[in-house]
């Protein structure tokens, strides 16, 4: 079986008038996860570098104080404090997921902000209050590397009043935030993130005149393989606006 491992991209975050912003730098669209170190936290712990195992170890049998979240990824079973079973966000090619129902533990400082939840009252959505930290949002719900929720939402920025994705529907494409799938090195991306929050926006908004006009004039030449943006012209076409709410979530 092939090992794979996050690689630990290093970022900063900051919270400003009830803000939290995360600073990124330009970033290999070989990297699938993002973590960084919080101003106001310790250095990384293990879950900020997800557990594979030392080379020639089978990362699948690390020990009780370990636990697969998928994608051939162990993490330390008892981080965040207190979560037996944490859940890890999963950022691949064009796709998002996460290993297992998220755990509301209740409202806590910088993170006590209204939960939606889907059917069976699996929690899917976390709103942003003034102050908010994605630690502890991810302290709040067990998720062991919370810098992902960020990415995941194709912002470096979470605001008061955003309403953030905590738990993609792993049977719809995402796409990327940093790089296009296959950017080759040297790749601008600034275009490109400019592109994605411009549909993360018309998303949100429901609009898909605004949704096609971007990705017609600023998106679709942007994406090394024509078929990585054939599903998003797809979506387009059929007005799956369910499915654009997540590839822009």
């Amino acid at each position: 079986m092939k090992k794979e491992a996050a690689i630990a991209t290093g970022v900063s975050i900051f919270v400003v008038a009830g803000l939290v912003a995360l600073a990124a730098p330009a970033v290999s669209a070989a990297l699938p996860h993002l973590t960084s170190i919080a101003a106001d936290a310790p250095s990384p712990s293990p879950t900020d570098v997800a557990a594979s195992g030392a080379e020639g170890t089978d990362p699948t049998d690390l020990g009780d104080d370990y636990v697969q979240v998928g994608n051939v990824v162990s993490i330390p079973r008892n981080d965040p404090e207190g979560c037996d079973a944490p859940s890890w966000i999963h950022l691949d090619r064009m796709s998002a997921s996460v290993n297992n129902d998220l755990i509301d533990r209740g409202p806590r400082d910088l993170a006590a902000g209204p939960v939606g939840v889907g059917d069976g009252g699996v929690v899917t959505t976390y709103t942003v209050e003034p102050g908010d930290s994605l630690y502890a949002i991810g302290d709040r719900f067990c998720i062991a590397n919370p810098l992902s929720i960020a990415t995941l939402n194709h912002t470096r920025v979470i605001q008061p009043g955003d309403v953030l994705l905590l738990r993609p529907d792993g049977s719809l494409p995402w796409i990327p935030y940093f790089n296009p799938p296959d950017a080759p090195g040297g790749y601008q991306q600034i275009p490109y993130q400019r592109a994605v929050e411009a549909m993360r926006i018309a998303a949100h908004a429901d609009d898909l005149d605004a949704m096609r006009a971007i990705f017609r004039d600023d998106m679709a030449g942007l994406f090394p393989s024509t078929d990585d943006a054939d599903v998003i012209a797809r979506a387009l076409d059929a007005g799956d606006l369910r499915a654009l709410r997540q590839m822009f979530a």
